[in-house]
């Protein structure tokens, strides 16, 4: 058996010390929707417990909320003037510790070369940062931003793990048509078994 799950497995059953215990703490359990005073038990970067426990080293949460980072279900980081960095830096203080991202407007205007701008800036931060591709660049066939993406273009984004899948499919007009690139946009994004977003 793993050494670390033995491990784990103990401190959760309270035969063993945790690697980090947090205490005092209000813990917002996010699936009964109940607030509990206790303890937090971490190890191996794992909570394994929550009531009472002692640890090697301890945090006293002095009565503090403790809950789960929340996430971003959508977002277009870019649409607030600062690369994924100084996101990060305003919103994990606040709790968010995820983004999902479709980089839509920055494709727009420079194409794959801003995806990947995007994609690799992201790496440079705590933050986790994961992207839906934008599937409508130009969002509609009259704007004219500066870019067009066809499903070719898009195709490598899919060898990162960080790329979940296909962004809002707004260009409603292309989908009721039919039109072949927005067909092989969605092909190419079920073949890879990735998420497509819709739009309401």
């Amino acid at each position: 058996m793993n050494s670390i799950l033995q491990k784990q497995l103990a401190t959760a059953a309270k035969q063993t010390e945790a690697d980090l215990v947090v205490k005092n703490g209000k813990i917002v359990n996010v699936f009964t929707r109940e607030i509990i005073e206790g303890d937090l038990a971490i190890v191996e970067g794992m909570i394994v417990g929550i009531g009472r426990y002692e640890g090697e080293k301890t945090i006293d949460a002095e009565g503090r909320y403790i809950c789960p980072g929340l996430i971003d279900g959508h977002v277009h980081i870019e649409s607030s003037m600062v690369p994924p960095s100084e996101f990060a830096r305003v919103v994990l203080p606040h709790g968010v510790t995820t983004v999902i991202a479709d980089p839509h407007e920055i494709a727009n205007v420079a194409g794959v070369c801003g995806i990947q701008f995007m994609l690799d800036e992201a790496k440079r931060t705590p933050l986790d940062v994961y992207m839906m591709l934008p599937s409508c660049v130009p969002a509609a066939s009259f704007e004219r931003a500066g870019a067009s993406l066809s499903a070719a273009e898009l195709a490598p984004f899919f060898n990162d793990e960080r790329v979940l899948g296909l962004a809002e499919v707004m260009d409603y007009p292309s989908l009721k048509e039919q039109q072949p690139s927005m067909l092989d946009k969605l092909a190419l994004a079920a073949n890879a078994n990735r998420l497509i977003d819709g739009r309401s």
